[in-house]
């Protein structure tokens, strides 16, 4: 299993050029490229040239580091068809750029609208009619994130919607702080989704539907928003023992394959103490759960 930094509270006192060094000097071994204006920013098209991707490439070098995957956040599964053309476009570069810098892993979130979660359903699967021959082709493990706010939430449902992919290829994403949106299910979630799940994003979040739905109020009530956090451990909710009783139990833990990843983004002022109190924590629990 290889532990990972995500330097998205670093985008605006680093530049991108910076992070491998960064991430070496914090204690980490790995990062993961999150959407990046100069890299593959959300919902646009890459913009990294090769000798940019040489660049990021020999900076990892020189720091002592390795990618572990690559992040974009493109809207393959937008119920517009002209945007879920173009994205499609996008994820061909953003799969090359992955190549060439030798990352086997790339994980993603569905980005369709939860308003139209058939006709998103329908884009999806039409955008891996023609990006799964290229994925399978170039080896490349491609994990899905059903994110707050997408056309599919509930992780159980995410995962039948992975399955129907039908493609060793394609797999499943747990990120802790959207487990109050996954129905806060972790164990039957990570044990349905077996090797499937390959990839973890690991911060806290409180439990939004906590004191009889009012840990959060927005008004006026009934707004259809998404509410999640992405503390460090043990600031939410989220049950630690269990979640990294889970992995265990599923062989995560123990895989060379898999990828677990410290995605705290609330504490931009602190992310350096932050970044390495995660770091350590992690690794003690991995250590305690084995």
């Amino acid at each position: 299993m290889k532990i990972a930094l995500d330097p998205t509270p670093f985008h605006h006192s680093h530049t991108l050029l910076e992070f491998p060094r960064l991430a070496a000097d914090l204690g980490y071994k790995y990062l993961q490229m999150t959407p990046h204006a100069d890299l593959i920013p959300f919902f646009n098209h890459p913009k990294a040239d090769d000798e940019l991707v040489g660049k990021l490439k020999a900076a990892c070098k020189d720091a002592g580091v390795e990618i572990a995957s690559v992040l974009p956040v493109l809207r393959w599964s937008g119920p517009d068809e002209d945007a879920r053309e173009a994205a499609v476009r996008y994820w061909k570069r953003a799969i090359q750029i992955a190549v060439d810098l030798g990352v086997q892993t790339m994980n993603t979130e569905f980005s369709g609208r939860p308003e139209k979660a058939e006709e998103s359903e329908r884009a999806f699967y039409r955008s891996m009619e023609e990006l799964l021959p290229i994925i399978e082709r170039e080896g490349l493990d491609v994990l899905i994130d059903p994110h707050p706010d997408d056309f599919v939430e509930d992780g159980l449902a995410a995962l039948r919607v992975i399955r129907g992919v039908n493609s060793p290829n394609i797999g499943m994403v747990y990120v802790a702080s959207h487990s109050f949106h996954m129905g806060n299910k972790p164990l039957d979630i990570m044990r349905a989704a077996g090797d499937k799940l390959r990839l973890v994003h690991v911060s806290d979040t409180m439990n939004h539907h906590a004191s009889h739905g009012l840990r959060y109020i927005t008004n006026p009530p009934g707004n259809a928003v998404r509410v999640h956090q992405h503390l460090k451990i043990g600031d939410g909710d989220v049950n630690w023992d269990e979640f990294f009783g889970g992995l265990k139990e599923i062989g995560f833990l123990d895989k060379e394959n898999t990828v677990m990843v410290s995605s705290v983004f609330a504490e931009d002022e602190n992310a350096e103490d932050v970044s390495r109190y995660q770091l350590k924590t992690m690794v003690d629990y991995v250590a305690r759960t084995k």
